[in-house]
């Protein structure tokens, strides 16, 4: 009974922005051949005729004789046992809306912290009700993995939670290098809950740097967001597994509130130096979860808000027009 990955299995990536150009990276320096899904004209030329992708991490080089590129989206899925999900959440279902090809016999890997909007639901849940796939053939990735370390080989630590645990250590046999230490948990649900609180507290970090706030404050901020995932966790699950993961839980939560790289945090210093939401959106150029996450806030029940102040407050600022000054002040006011 249940789903158990063959060792020998075919890999696909659907995704072409930073964090699935990293994962094929690391894919074909270890698969013989792997597909990639690219729906952008754009950048299928510029991986078929130059190698590397003119969007995303274009310092990137790829040895495409180990790639097979394809905008056909059936194609690459009918092709593989082993699918990296790898867009923002957002793109989700557009990216799956031509999908005809049944995924009933694939594993599928999430790489994406976020929540599907509309559905409001986390992207293993919404797979398992889309497509009626079962817990052992999917698994959850997670951790500080900021793309542009990962494709510099610069150490990260990585987790891949699957309910079976064999299928987990499957995928790390695929992905295994000298850079990436792995990790493995049985945990989906809990560690993918995480990673999308992070992006709203990451959202909050960066208003406060933008803000003008200092170090000495920003400390007590971040540390009081991690006492906030706490609470909701213990609330949501009933007994906390965070010190079993600190890299998937405390690594992740710094990485996205004090990163360059990060992009929550890059949408908050946006807001925080005095722009709009929108204005600040539009001047993203990749998507930060945490705004969708923090719209996502308001369907947790009572009992879970109740343990989220300062969540409340970046909710109130990114979907109710509340100015992040005032919400920064109140937000003073909460700290311990």
């Amino acid at each position: 009974m249940g789903y158990h990955l063959e060792k020998e299995s075919h890999c696909a990536v659907i995704g072409h922005g930073s964090m699935a150009t990293a994962m094929m990276k690391v894919l074909s320096m270890n698969e013989t051949s792997v597909d990639w899904y690219i729906h952008n004209p754009e950048v299928l030329e510029s991986l078929s005729t130059e190698g590397h992708n003119c969007r995303y991490l274009p310092d990137v080089e790829f040895d495409i004789s180990r790639i097979h590129l394809s905008d056909d989206l059936n194609e690459v899925v009918h092709r593989s046992d082993v699918i990296f999900l790898i867009t923002p959440a957002i793109y989700l279902k557009n990216y799956l809306s031509d999908l005809e090809v049944s995924l009933k016999d694939k594993f599928i890997i999430s790489a994406i912290k976020g929540i599907v909007p509309e559905d409001n639901l986390l992207v293993t849940h919404y797979l398992k009700k889309q497509y009626g796939l079962c817990d052992e053939q999917l698994a959850f990735m997670s951790g500080p993995t900021h793309a542009e370390e990962v494709s510099h080989n610069r150490l990260t630590h990585l987790t891949i939670s699957c309910s079976n645990l064999d299928n987990a250590r499957r995928i790390g046999e695929k992905i295994k290098t000298n850079f990436l230490k792995l990790s493995y948990s049985q945990e989906v649900e809990y560690l993918e809950f995480i990673s999308v609180l992070k992006n709203i507290y990451a959202v909050v970090v960066g208003m406060a740097f933008g803000l003008g706030y200092g170090d000495n404050f920003i400390a007590v901020l971040v540390a009081n967001c991690a006492k906030e995932m706490h609470q909701v966790l213990d609330v949501t699950f009933s007994a906390s597994n965070v010190d079993k993961i600190p890299s998937s839980f405390m690594g992740d939560l710094l990485v996205s509130c004090y990163s360059i790289h990060g992009r929550n945090r890059r949408l908050g210093v946006l807001i925080g130096r005095g722009n709009s939401v929108k204005s600040s959106l539009n001047e993203m150029t990749m998507v930060a979860e945490g705004y969708f996450a923090s719209d996502y806030f308001q369907y947790l029940t009572p009992e879970q808000r109740q343990q989220m102040p300062i969540a409340e407050l970046a909710y109130q600022v990114m979907h109710k027009g509340l100015l992040a000054r005032k919400a920064m002040k109140k937000i003073e006011g909460i700290l311990l």
